[in-house]
């Protein structure tokens, strides 16, 4: 059984060339912090309450990276349990201390499930 904790952030996508645009309207038009960073794939980050908004350009696709990011109390036996169902499991780089894997669910819809590392 998957133990989750609770929502960590959401990817939105922006078409590509848009990043300075989505930087202005995330930040001075919604009022949100900037999550400074060298982040993964050239995303923003922002601060919403007590979960992230990421943001990254991508070219139209109906196999969307968009998705929502669990936070669970057990990474590894969720990765087991997933495969035993026969889930394809997606492996990424760790992002500021936390480990993470992604995979789809039967509508291809993209979802992370990560754990803060020790």
């Amino acid at each position: 059984m998957i133990q989750f904790k609770r929502l960590d952030h959401v990817l939105l996508c922006i078409p590509e060339g848009a990043t300075a645009s989505a930087r202005e309207f995330y930040s001075n038009v919604l009022g949100l912090t900037e999550i400074p960073g060298n982040h993964p794939a050239g995303a923003i980050w922002f601060q919403v309450a007590d979960i992230q908004l990421h943001l990254r350009e991508e070219s139209g696709s109906s196999y969307s990276k968009r998705h929502p990011a669990f936070e669970v109390a057990n990474l590894d036996e969720a990765r087991e349990a997933l495969a035993a169902q026969g889930i394809d499991i997606e492996y990424s780089s760790e992002i500021d201390g936390r480990q993470r894997f992604f995979f789809r669910d039967p509508f291809d819809n993209r979802i992370e499930l990560l754990q803060f590392s020790a």
